[in-house]
């Protein structure tokens, strides 16, 4: 429309002037510039005047016609500008009125006018197309009840503050029944019309909206292999069902969860091409569904099957009645997944590790419960696979401090956590001390004193047994340096101490012992390095060039836990090695009972034979765990070197050591 449109150069919303009065402004602009040229600039030259005259006088015939033409330009203009005025000062006519009410009720958008008491005024026959009726039939209904605005306390409290001005706009969506039955969708907007008086009600359905929305949700939240429900959903249900579970006070306040994979999948994926993989995949997934829903699991919809990726699924029990109803699942699940499968001419047997979780909903996050599920479906793969394996706290507790142990342990080597106790190596035949081992202890900040077998492994594991192993034969070598210094008139003791595989490939183990022996100067033969028997028998090219190196320089070399390993005996002829170190396991075979009978003639048939066989080979035989002095008794007449254990003296300190140099181990 000409007199609503904006032009160039105006401001947005102004008002357009009829097109009369353009044409009169653009009349009147040009009559009144006229004059002017005339009296300040010389026309163009006109053919039958003579060259160089400047025009007719002032008062010449022209100039007046022109002045005339202003003059009635001027007053035509001031009318249509009176008039425009005083049509827009007093407000839309009823031609106007008539106009608005034509495209209320023309227009595509179901709307009404509802008044300041929740009643509807007008209604436009859009609106009346969409709930199934006739606009006179709304006239005088709660627009409320029309679109049901007010179904929930905060949309019925949102649209009162719009209908007592105190809110500027309310938009919901409402779910709305058709009187022919379907159902549609639609977003409902409430706003205060300009005049105060009334509020505006439009009503615009979305149903496809809708339906575009869940398809596309159905697409992300599910898995396009198995058409079950992926990792997304998966958390997004399980948070719903611990928050239900927190605030409802309905059901069993538990929850449950059977994580599990598939053993050995990638080979049929390497072997066969994931094509096949993924029918597996799907075939899977449909056995999983089928045992959650013959189990019939908690309230309805309570259990949901997804895959969380790869060869991962998840079966979530809510509203659990305990760890047996988990297990009756899993056992299920691994039963049915134990048949086989024929793909495609292909028939293929597969198995699957489960981890079972199950406990109390309160206090439970998704986090935590995904964690401890993970955890344990790692059990059950390290417990051999197809199998399932229940949470254990005591066992997760474990693994946490192991967890805990391995972040701080490189630290607590530099911040000097750790410290040594020695235990004696006594003499079988004189009950004097000839030697200590040297046993390293962790002063944790939090667990307090730590033997050797809650962290050594760890070590061993991450690599730091190189850095710790340095520091203990430093400070080991130190220590046995004083002792003798301190007792120059007793026979210097020597000392043992464990040396880790991984010290021998990852350090030169060689090069750290000759140093360190150099800058404590301690005799080499006072220094005796403890190696496993898994770890010596067999041992080639580096490791055995070391210990060679080693020998050659003086250094003693021990077997320790002798006759538990390999036992390769061809080897003890070939490995520079001079002492035997017996596993306590044949030691514990010598104990007697009260009435003085051998439990196990056999074990002591075993150690005889092994004594004999290190004399012969030149070796010397040490005996770990000696505990009573029936042991050593028979111990010593075998033939035993040296014995190690409780009857002697537990690992003590340095200075408790001092004391033993000097007199026999049970006397101090």
């Amino acid at each position: 429309m000409s007199g609503t449109s904006e032009g160039p150069g105006q401001a947005p919303g102004t008002i357009r002037p009829p097109v009369t009065e353009r044409h009169a402004d653009r009349i009147s602009g040009a009559l009144a510039e006229r004059p002017a040229e005339r009296a300040g600039n010389p026309l163009p030259e006109h053919p039958r005047e003579p060259r160089g005259q400047s025009g007719p006088p002032p008062d010449s015939p022209a100039q007046r016609r022109a002045r005339s033409l202003a003059a009635r330009a001027a007053q035509l203009l001031d009318g249509l500008r009176a008039e425009q005025s005083a049509r827009y000062a007093v407000g839309p006519g009823a031609a106007e009125l008539s106009d608005y009410r034509a495209a209320f009720n023309a227009a595509h958008l179901a709307m009404a006018i509802v008044d300041r008491e929740g009643v509807v005024v007008a209604a436009n026959d859009a609106l009346a197309e969409l709930l199934g009726t006739d606009p006179a039939s709304l006239h005088d209904q709660d627009a409320a009840d029309l679109v049901d605005l007010a179904a929930d306390n905060r949309g019925r409290h949102a649209y009162h503050e719009v209908l007592r001005g105190a809110r500027d706009r309310f938009r919901c969506t409402r779910r709305l029944k058709h009187p022919d039955g379907h159902s549609l969708w639609a977003e409902v907007t409430v706003a205060p019309v300009p005049d105060g008086s009334s509020v505006l009600l439009s009503v615009a359905d979305i149903s496809d909206r809708r339906e575009l929305q869940a398809r596309l949700r159905h697409l992300q939240m599910h898995d396009p292999v198995t058409r079950l429900p992926n990792r997304t959903l998966f958390f997004e249900r399980l948070t719903a069902a611990l928050e239900a579970s927190a605030y409802d006070g309905h059901g069993t306040g538990r929850i449950g969860i059977c994580y599990l994979d598939l053993d050995g999948f990638k080979a049929v994926n390497d072997t066969l091409g994931h094509r096949v993989g993924d029918r597996l995949l799907s075939a899977v997934a449909g056995r999983l569904t089928e045992c959650a829903d013959q189990a019939g699991y908690a309230r309805s919809g309570g259990h949901l099957v997804a895959r969380l990726g790869g060869d991962e699924f998840a079966v979530l029990v809510e509203d659990s009645t305990g760890t047996e109803q988990l297990a009756e699942l899993a056992r299920s699940v691994l039963h049915a997944l134990q048949r086989p499968f024929d793909l495609a001419g292909q028939r293929l047997s597969v198995s699957a590790s489960i981890g079972v979780v199950e406990r109390a909903s309160a206090g439970t996050t998704a986090t935590g419960l995904m964690q401890a599920a993970d955890t344990t479906l790692y059990w059950a793969k390290a417990d051999g696979k197809a199998r399932w394996t229940l949470f254990d706290p005591e066992r997760n507790a474990h693994r946490m401090t192991r967890q805990a142990l391995s972040s701080t342990l490189r630290p607590a080597v530099e911040r000097g956590e750790f410290t040594l106790e020695y235990q004696p190596l006594v003499g079988m035949a004189d009950g004097v001390v000839h030697g200590v081992e040297a046993l390293v202890r962790w002063n944790h900040p939090q667990f307090g004193m730590l033997p050797p077998n809650r962290f050594i492994g760890i070590a061993e594991e991450d690599g730091s047994v190189v850095q710790l192993g340095q520091w203990v034969l430093r400070t080991a070598c130190r220590q046995a340096r004083r002792w003798q210094v301190e007792h120059p008139d007793v026979p210097p003791v020597f000392v043992s101490v464990n040396v880790a595989v991984r010290q021998v490939w990852d350090s030169d183990l060689v090069a750290d012992v000759a140093e360190i022996l150099a800058e404590t100067q301690l005799a080499p033969h006072l220094l005796q390095l403890e190696l496993t028997e898994s770890a010596v028998m067999g041992s080639a090219g580096r490791p055995l060039q070391a210990l060679q190196a080693l020998s050659d320089m003086g250094v003693h070399i021990a077997i320790d836990d002798f006759g538990t390993g390999y036992s390769n005996l061809a080897y003890l002829s070939r490995l520079p090695v001079s002492v035997l170190k017996l596993d306590g396991s044949f030691v514990r075979g010598f104990q007697y009972d009260e009435g003085g009978a051998h439990p196990n003639p056999a074990d002591e048939t075993i150690v005889e034979a092994l004594v004999q066989l290190a004399h012969r080979l030149g070796l010397t035989v040490t005996a770990e765990c000696v505990e009573s002095a029936e042991q050593a008794d028979r111990l010593a007449r075998i033939g035993c070197d040296t014995g190690q254990g409780w009857l002697y003296s537990r690992a003590v300190t340095p200075d408790r050591i001092a004391k033993m140099i000097t007199c026999s181990p049970q006397q101090v």
